[in-house]
């Protein structure tokens, strides 16, 4: 892909996540609409409108989404002939003419909560999820366990309407049907953001951000600290048991919690993960049933050493764009075929490049993950397609990660870690790494203000667990902040003002950010070059 067609795909997906219509999930569009007309209306959706997972149609109110980086473009930028339904899951042998004529069965006590027995408001957001499951052949509601965790995070004026229909939810005194976690802020003015430049754009962008916090803390989800895109790690402490239904929203926590803890959620759009959490409930379909976490692809990693995980993951991610794929040749890497503390980050930094390039919302790995242990190669699909991952193909894809930078000859003027959020074990890691460069090359400070992305729970453990070397971190000019990384880079006129390096390619994929391998990383944070 050109620089040129990648800045637009990435144009492209920014543009839609402010004009994308809410019409399904807002307060207006359901007004008055009764229990029997929701399934009716379903019923009634032209073909092309209600095509299902995996036809290579698209319902119309999708199509501001072929527009965004998932849109099945091979690396020379050509298409693959593929497209993401962006559910994470394509339903086999399914056609329009038949999602069409499609209604869920609703329990007797669902039909009441419609029909108002549980107030106006669940009422609503039943008739939201009813809408939102018939249009995706979903066969009936599921009852939801563990924890839920919520992707509505910019308090921005496009997502108004919803912040509005949640806060009328909240003062009725409705609630999530357990604590939750929330992605991270999108601004942190005290560590990051902290000039006046930065700020207005802060706070022009994100109005209603008090509100939002607000509706968040009355639903179910009041500490701050915990805000996290990886809301699975140990201090955060959102991983339920495999097996859990779930509704979760915010790709790479999607991929991670399917793959690698074995839950089961669909990857859900920010305003049906609160939908879903207040009502307790989601449609069943995708990847939350057994034939939907069926692998469609076989992926052979037989690289030489380990694989450059982010690499390994963007080239899945658009090789297979949203089909579940089973990977082989990778368990080796983790002590004991198991995954710990220590080396989760592997399967972070793999998962996420698959949701960032792709639309990925399960893979499994041999001998390693939930479904994979349990099931083996049973999991391979009849008619399942092979793709495979050596050397060369590494190469070739980390050729297709262009130089975006304005100045492309131009040096550094920040480096990003933690996307997502780092864990624990990467926060010392790389407290390591730039402190021990540093003092290699006879240098006290970082050439480059290098920010750390992370839940403030994680870096207050990091305090308490080594606190000489968080003060070397600090002083060597690591700052760790608890926002989001790419959502800072996808800020006006961000790349007139950053020249970026980062380790994550999920934040290369979305921003003009440029990819490094960990060490070249810490070289150039310490010398304030990129190397020819």
């Amino acid at each position: 892909m050109t620089p040129k067609e990648e800045m637009k795909s990435k144009m492209g997906r920014r543009s839609f996540a402010k004009t994308l219509s809410l019409s399904v999930l807002t307060p207006g569009a359901l007004a008055g609409v009764t229990a029997s007309q929701v399934q009716a209306k379903a019923a009634a959706v032209p073909a092309a409108k209600a095509a299902a997972a995996g036809t290579g149609k698209v319902p119309a109110f999708a199509g501001s989404l072929l527009d965004s980086d998932m849109q099945g473009l091979g690396p020379d930028g050509k298409p693959t002939g593929q497209k993401a339904t962006f559910t994470g899951a394509s339903k086999a042998n399914a056609t329009a003419e038949e999602a069409a004529k499609h209604k869920m069965k609703l329990t007797k006590d669902e039909q009441a909560i419609l029909g108002g027995s549980k107030g106006p408001e669940m009422a609503k957001l039943m008739k939201i999820q009813v809408v939102f499951g018939n249009t995706f052949g979903a066969e009936k509601l599921v009852d939801l366990g563990g924890a839920p965790h919520s992707n509505l995070y910019p308090g921005a004026p496009y997502l108004s309407s919803m912040i509005k229909m949640l806060d009328e939810c909240a003062t009725a005194g409705l609630k999530s049907y357990a604590p939750y976690t929330v992605n991270p802020r999108p601004y942190d003015c005290f560590n990051v953001q902290n000039n006046e430049k930065e700020m207005q754009i802060v706070y022009e962008g994100y109005p209603l951000q008090k509100e939002l916090d607000w509706v968040h803390a009355r639903l179910g989800a009041p500490d701050l600290n915990k805000r996290s895109c990886a809301c699975y790690v140990k201090e955060v402490g959102n991983a339920p048991k495999p097996g859990t239904m779930v509704a979760w929203a915010e790709s790479s926590a999607v991929n991670y919690g399917n793959s690698v803890l074995g839950i089961r959620t669909n990857r859900n759009g920010a305003g049906i993960d609160l939908i879903s959490a207040i009502t307790a409930k989601a449609p069943y379909f995708g990847l939350m049933t057994d034939e939907g976490r069926q692998a469609k692809w076989l992926v052979e990693v037989k690289t030489s050493k380990a694989p450059d995980w982010g690499v390994l993951g963007t080239a899945i991610g658009r090789k297979v764009v949203e089909d579940v794929p089973l990977v082989a040749g990778i368990d080796k890497y983790f002590e004991g075929s198991e995954v710990t503390e220590d080396n989760m980050h592997l399967l972070k930094a793999m998962g996420s490049a698959t949701a960032a390039s792709g639309a990925v919302g399960l893979y499994h790995v041999e001998n390693l993950t939930p479904d994979a242990k349990e099931k083996g190669r049973k999991l391979l699909e009849e008619g399942y397609q092979t793709y495979v991952y050596d050397d060369a193909e590494e190469q070739k894809t980390i050729k297709t990660f262009d130089n975006l930078w304005p100045r492309k000859d131009g040096d550094p003027t920040a480096a990003f870690i933690g996307c997502p959020h780092n864990t624990l074990y990467e926060m010392k890691k790389w407290g390591k790494l730039v402190t021990e460069g540093l003092e290699k090359d006879g240098k006290e400070k970082t050439a480059i203000p290098v920010y750390m992305f992370c839940a403030n729970v994680v870096k207050l453990q990091l305090i308490a667990d080594d606190g000489e070397l968080a003060g070397k971190m600090l002083k060597a000019g690591m700052i760790a902040t608890p926002m989001c990384g790419v959502t800072w880079a996808g800020t006006k006129g961000f790349s007139d003002r950053v020249q970026g390096i980062t380790n994550s390619a999920k934040t290369r994929n979305y921003s003009s950010i440029r990819y490094f391998p960990d060490q070249t990383l810490v070289d150039i944070i310490v010398s304030g070059k990129v190397p020819s």
